[in-house]
């Protein structure tokens, strides 16, 4: 399969780079070419460079020079180089004499630096005009948009740091640009930065880039995610995509943790944290321990000092630390803190969230929490605003512990941060609207213009404003300074306008969506005027017609009629015509003044078309009388008679005639029956005898039409207007008067475009090529065809393109640049001296496509006495073609002849060969087959034996099932046990030895694992079970064991053994029914005889006696007892069937005298309030705490404008949280909000700024 030609973007090969020299020196800059013969242009400021003494051009082969000599400061400015429609600037940079001594002395300073620091000692002077050559084209000179460089896609390990970097180019900017980062669509991390995230940025004044990078610390799942930068400057706006994977640590084996936290030379801040969790999971790194005294042994690394330092009491760290030579104790002790730290549940939720959601656009969404109380009311919020009930957008929804919030018809605003609070508590999550991709229903199609014509690629997409991402050979296209391109929606349909196309313009132009891709090809080429007709020269009489005609390609170029070099001014006798292509001058009633040399000059264009009149003087002679008739033809002597004329054209033959008396001229056209005679000399004569042409002469003798004979005294004009085919032929005058008669014969020869020849046939398709043929035209228009023109067009589209801009001589032509995939049509043009032929029917619609690659990874899974079991991978390309399916074959080893082992194709990348002989050697093949044919074969190296494989049986127990298995009672089991074994072996189950029944258990098995499935298990089900597997005499057996287990029942018994002060002591007896689990502990509770009410005493209680003090005097209490499994508490308890009675002591209490304490306090602020930037239409709260005795009253104001009356705004105050509600804030609604606290005591009073944006 032949390879796919790379479309090249450059034709430079060594491209001149931006170079800094000193006035006075010689510049040169130097580039190659990708082939030798290219013509390639210089350029300065926009102007093409000739060769003089200062600029000197050189070229040899394929290696081009331009050197600049005696370099000023006025030669400081862009230069260009161009071949083809490739051009790359570059810079001249010319710096003063006096600059580069300043320099020295500041040279020698690195010099020390370079023995302090690994990095690389600074370069001298004579070296930095080509560090800077060298580094400065590294950064895009005429970068696309803002950025210089755009922040890559990055992957990091949990805990890991990550560094993602943006520049700008800063060199036409007249302040700093500003950069924001976001997550997601709307998160903007300007406010997260602390101690997970930073942001930094730099300026480097040598390259003028503005450098700017998020660093992200210790690294967590939540972090991965799609992220932006967006940077903007007063007249220009710029964004760049990425997307951060957090990948989870892998778990390894031991870890010495002394290295973590032992100190390097290059130092620690103190106050770093370490992420103890990633340490432990880090590869195991062998190091020496240091510490005081004497060495240790390596093999104390093997100690698990972590395990130490748990068990150890904090006063021991020091001393382990010193022991095992940790020296930074205090970054241990802060992981060690943390880790103990055991993680707070929550009281409110029985489950949160998830921390993230996707819907697409236009879908509904459920949020689902489950809260501990059935009778808690939740608040939802967006953004941080409360969601309210509007119409059918939000629905809520209270099933038992669940609450639940639907969105419906979700769009992009919908794309937030949401909220569910109960209580103090909150569950996060956040909500990501996916956009359905964007298809291009209308690709765009190819386009050939001549230099300076508009162009306008269209294409359609599946919705309205979308938007799409234009690209020439790969390089994105934004709207330039100079205005180049321009872009423009209507509807669904995009467009990419060029005003003014260049050489430089032509290449592959690419619309992208996230849906669709479209390319299509401009070619610009220069103005090309053809000559289809040029003037001829003209031989008139006196007070006859002239006209002089011309017809050119173009039909809207200019041009003047020139005489003698000299312009013609029209008048009334002279005319000047302009029709289409076709330029005339005609000259009427000619006379001797007017012999003379006529050009016509196109305007535009280096052509000079030019022809002679000459002026026909008529001699009479004095004739006798009864002269016979004579016809006066200068050609009748001559040969070949034949006139040619261009069909279309006019023809007029002025014939003189004589006699006396006047004759009769008689026209008439005559059929040749046989050829002309050919003299020696190869010219043409009419054949001397009359019996050459026919009999059944047509007598033309009309003085109007198209066809006709004007007749004057001394001779006849035979007039054509328009000549076609059907015209020629020969033409027959005879004069006849009584003294006699003459005849001549002309022969008038008709030539006009060739006939379109037949349709084009394809063949030789490839990936991006075909092969195109056709036939010769069936009449070439009596001249020589002289090539053919090609063209080709899109199936669904209406334009052609041209394929070839010289004539092609060959009857077969190679298309290529092909789109693969694409339906395309061909035609053809012939071409002779005349003209160009109407084109030809289009050919058959063609693809080009080309076969998919040998599919990967071919192996041989299984082999049985019959059978082969065969797998592949799919090809790594299939192409446009697509992927009918896969032929598989097999050849016998020592044969040469393919067998196919399925029939027809499969679609599967795998296969079970069947039938086979057993004990043949056989070869194995794949190959992948789409509409262009067949792949390369995937073989087999090695022959295959046909042979069953006897493999020894073989349980894989899975690691759970080596223990106990235990289930409740009413929960399914399903267990899968893999195995290997060859033949398929024989499988028993057994349950205590007994065989297992069918109704209660179900048993399935395969060649490779075997399950047991108990749909609802009971306790009867609990027990050992013993499978076993069997092939001939080798077998293996495994035990599981199974307990079913259930609630217990409750404690037998229960006794009130005692009653004495505030305690009363219980006893009771363990449950008869413990569930078939081991009884884990009781639950004690008592109840007032009064309200009966149950508080739990103890929980978890182990003992069968316990004693209930801290009762109440007076009171009667009743106590029950649960009991406790795995399963749970017990369904039913058991209650004391006598209350015990706390009697009274008839003690009296006397109250303690306090002195009354004065609680007043003035009021003070406990919690400020805080900036805020809002967007507007979302309603916005402002808050903060108060505490003040006598309560305080609370003032709010808005820019010192007190806000008490104004609807607008709410005020609520609750345990001293103060909070001001403003509804739908506009831009207006912005400005310094201060809340007031007044009491007898005093007061206080604490502002904030509050700013609305505008939504984007």
């Amino acid at each position: 399969m032949p390879e796919p030609v790379k479309k090249t973007v450059s034709a430079f090969t060594k491209k001149p780079k931006t170079t800094e020299v000193t006035a006075g020196n010689t510049a040169v800059f130097e580039a190659e070419t990708e082939k030798s013969g290219i013509k390639v242009k210089w350029q300065r400021a926009g102007t093409e460079i000739t060769e003089s003494e200062k600029y000197v051009i050189k070229t040899e082969g394929n290696k081009h020079s331009l050197t600049i000599n005696n370099v000023g400061k006025e030669d400081d400015v862009t230069y260009a180089v161009i071949a083809g429609s490739s051009k790359v600037k570059f810079e001249l940079k010319v710096k003063e004499p006096e600059k580069s001594e300043a320099v020295t002395p500041a040279e020698a300073a690195p010099a020390p630096a370079a023995s302090e620091s690994p990095a690389p000692p600074a370069e001298s002077s004579q070296n930095t005009e080509v560090l800077s050559a060298e580094t400065h084209p590294e950064e895009p000179l005429d970068p696309i948009g803002l950025f210089v460089a755009r922040p890559q896609d990055g992957e990091v390990t949990v805990g890991g740091n990550i560094t993602f970097t943006a520049k700008v180019a800063g060199e036409s900017l007249l302040k700093k640009p500003s950069v924001k980062w976001f997550k997601g669509k709307w998160m903007d991390l300007g406010s997260k930065v602390g101690k997970h995230l930073q942001l930094h940025d730099s300026y480097d004044r040598n390259t003028k880039v503005y450098t700017f990078e998020m660093e992200i610390i210790e690294a967590n799942m939540t972090f991965a995610g799609g992220y932006r930068c967006e940077v903007s400057t007063k007249d220009k706006f710029d964004s760049s995509n990425f997307s951060l994977t957090v990948n989870e640590a892998p778990v390894s084996g031991d870890l010495d943790i002394r290295a973590a936290f032992r100190r390097t030379t290059e130092g620690h801040d103190d106050g770093a944290e370490f992420n103890f969790s990633s340490l432990l999971k880090k590869s195991t790194q062998t190091l020496i321990p240091f510490c005081r005294g004497e060495g240790k042994s390596e093999s104390q690394s093997d100690v698990d000092v972590w395990d130490i330092l748990r068990k150890a009491p904090p006063t021991e760290y020091e001393k382990i630390a010193f022991q095992y030579g940790i020296t930074d104790l205090r970054g241990m002790l802060k992981r060690l803190k943390r880790i103990k730290k055991e993680e707070k549940k929550s009281t409110a939720f029985l489950k949160k969230l998830d921390p993230a959601y996707q819907v697409d656009k236009g879908q509904k969404i459920k949020l689902m929490v489950e809260v501990a109380n059935p009778d808690a009311d939740v608040k939802w919020l967006k953004n941080g605003q409360e969601i309210q009930v509007s119409g059918s957008k939000y629905i809520f929804e209270a099933v038992g512990n669940k609450r639940i919030l639907t969105i419906n018809h979700c769009s992009l605003a919908d794309d937030a941060a949401y909220e569910c609070v109960v209580g103090d508590e909150k569950s996060f999550t956040e909500l990501f609207v996916k956009e359905p991709p964007i298809l291009i229903t209308h690709p765009l199609e190819d386009q050939m213009v001549m230099v300076g014509e508009r162009v306008e690629f269209e294409c359609e997409v599946s919705e309205e404003g979308a938007t799409v991402k234009w690209e020439k050979d790969g390089i994105e296209l934004t709207r330039e300074e100079t205005f180049k391109y321009r872009f423009k929606k209507d509807g669904k349909k995009q467009y990419l306008i060029i005003n003014e196309s260049t050489k430089e313009d032509s290449g592959h132009y690419t619309v992208k969506t996230n849906g669709g891709v479209s390319v299509a090809e401009l070619i610009v080429q220069e103005k090309k005027l053809e000559v289809y007709q040029s003037i001829a020269d003209l031989t008139v009489k006196a007070r006859d017609q002239a006209v002089f005609k011309c017809e050119v390609s173009d039909e809207n170029v200019k041009g003047i009629w020139l005489k003698n070099g000299k312009e013609v001014i029209p008048d009334e006798r002279i005319k000047i015509s302009h029709i289409g292509r076709i330029h005339k001058l005609t000259i009427e009633d000619v006379t001797p003044e007017d012999e003379a040399d006529y050009s016509f000059i196109p305007q535009g264009f280096a052509y000079n078309l030019s022809a002679k009149l000459q002026f026909l003087e008529v001699k009479i002679d004095f004739v006798p009388r009864e002269e016979p008739p004579k016809i006066h033809l200068d050609c009748l002597g001559q040969s070949p008679d034949t006139i040619v004329v261009v069909a279309g054209n006019k023809l007029r033959l002025d014939v003189p005639v004589s006699g006396d008396p006047t004759p009769t001229v008689i026209w008439q056209k005559v059929n040749k029956r046989n050829d002309l005679l050919r003299n020696s000399d190869d010219s043409m004569t009419p054949s001397e005898n009359s019996s050459d042409l026919s009999t059944d002469n047509k007598l033309l003798f009309e003085s109007e039409g198209r066809v006709r004979v004007e007749m004057h005294e001394d001779h006849c004009v035979f007039i054509i207007e328009g000549a076609e085919k059907e015209d020629e032929g020969v033409y027959r005058v005879i004069l006849k008067n009584p003294v006699g008669e003459d005849k001549a014969d002309i022969t008038v020869k008709v030539i006009d475009v060739p006939d379109p020849p037949e349709a084009p046939t394809i063949s030789n398709i490839g990936e991006d090529y075909c092969t195109v043929q056709w036939q010769p035209p069936k009449y070439d228009g009596g001249q020589p065809v002289l090539g053919y023109i090609l063209e080709r067009k899109k199936k669904k589209s209406y334009r052609w393109m041209r394929l070839n801009f010289d004539l092609l001589k060959e009857l077969t032509y190679e298309a290529k640049r092909m789109i693969e995939g694409v339906f395309y049509e061909m035609r053809i043009y012939a071409v002779n001296s005349i003209g160009m032929s109407r084109p030809s029917p289009a050919s058959q619609p063609f693809m080009p496509i080309a076969p998919p690659s040998e599919p990967t990874n071919f192996t041989v899974e299984d082999v049985s006495d019959s059978t082969v079991s065969l797998k592949w991978r799919p090809p790594e390309r299939i192409g446009a073609g697509g992927l009918d399916g896969y032929m598989v074959e097999y050849c016998k080893d020592g044969s040469t002849e393919w067998i196919p082992a399925l029939p027809g194709l499969t679609e599967r990348t795998s296969a079970l060969v069947k039938d086979l002989v057993t004990g043949d050697k056989l070869y194995f093949r794949i190959k992948a087959v789409n509409l262009a044919g067949e792949s390369a074969a995937a073989t087999i190296k090695e022959p295959i034996t046909v042979q069953e494989i006897l493999q020894r049986p073989k349980f894989w127990l899975p690691r759970h099932l080596r223990q106990t298995l235990v289930k409740k009672v009413g929960e399914t089991i399903n267990i899968v046990i893999p195995f290997q074994g060859k033949p398929r072996p024989k499988i028993t189950w057994l349950k205590d030895g007994q065989t297992l029944d069918s109704k209660d258990v179900g048993i399935r098995n395969s060649s490779t694992d075997t399950i047991l499935f108990i749909r609802k298990a009971e306790l009867h089900h609990s027990g050992a079970y013993e499978v076993t597997l069997q092939i001939e005499n080798m077998s293996d057996k495994v035990a599981i064991t199974i307990q079913i287990i259930d609630k217990p029942g409750p404690p037998q018994n229960i006794k009130l053994v005692d009653v004495w002060g505030f305690n009363a002591a219980l006893e009771w007896s363990p449950p008869q029914d413990d569930g078939n689990a081991q009884i884990l502990g009781y639950t004690v509770q008592k109840a007032d005889k009064k309200t009966m009410e149950w508080y739990t005493v103890f929980d978890h209680y182990r003992r069968t006696n316990c004693i209930v003090s801290d009762l109440i005097m007076g009171n009667d209490y009743f106590f029950r007892i649960f009991s406790e499994n795995l399963c749970g508490l017990s369904e039913t308890a058991a209650t004391t069937k006598n209350p015990a009675h706390i009697q009274k002591t008839g003690t009296t209490y006397k109250p303690p005298c306090y002195k009354e304490h004065d609680f007043s306090e003035a009021p003070k602020f406990t919690h400020p309030l805080v900036n805020r930037s809002v967007i507007a239409g979302y309603n916005t709260t402002l808050s903060c705490a108060v505490r003040g005795i006598p309560k305080p009253k609370i003032f709010w104001f808005k820019n010192k404008m007190d806000l008490s009356g104004d609807a607008k705004y709410r005020m609520f105050s609750k345990q001293g949280v103060l909070t001001l509600e403003i509804r739908k804030p506009t831009p207006f609604d912005g400005g310094i909000y201060t809340c007031k606290a007044v009491n007898e005591c005093g007061e206080a009073e604490i502002e904030c700024r509050l700013d609305v944006r505008a939504p984007q």
